[in-house]
């Protein structure tokens, strides 16, 4: 009796989480990058020293100012696409790109992205979460529908 009831709000909750998965997946995607890309757009990103490093080592032909602003747009496009039935491929497709940029710091400023040997800083664990947003876009993208073209 006890496990038929188990058993009943388990399927009930598992068809729940299926039903919602995708759509708060993408909500909270949208929500992290729009949000952090207008961070970055108004100047009040905690990311902008970090950013500033890296662009700085890595692009010196461009100033700061112009890059924050239009990574930080660029952040707002891929939450937005996100959101956009039909651009999920070329949400993931930003995000990768994002991503790559993203991870850059962990390899090009390790004084800034590591205490000591696998003992990440706060900046170097801001970067590293990234894996959940991979995680949870490659929930999204197992479930698009196979092109037909």
């Amino acid at each position: 009796m006890l496990k038929t009831i188990f058993s009943k709000i388990d399927g009930l909750v598992i068809s729940f989480f299926r039903k919602t998965s995708g759509p708060f997946a993408k909500l909270a995607i949208f929500v992290v990058f729009f949000w952090f890309g207008v961070l970055k757009v108004i100047g009040d990103s905690p990311a902008n020293p970090l950013v500033k490093n890296l662009t700085e080592s890595t692009l010196p032909f461009l100033t700061f100012s112009q890059f924050i602003i239009c990574f930080g747009i660029f952040e707002m496009a891929i939450g937005i696409t996100f959101l956009i039935p039909k651009l999920e491929r070329v949400a993931i497709f930003l995000l990768a790109v994002h991503m790559i940029t993203t991870f850059l710091p962990l390899v090009m400023l390790p004084f800034v992205t590591w205490q000591s040997f696998a003992v990440p800083t706060l900046e170097g664990q801001y970067i590293i979460k990234n894996l959940a947003i991979i995680g949870l876009a490659m929930g999204i993208a197992a479930h698009l529908h196979k092109h037909k073209g």
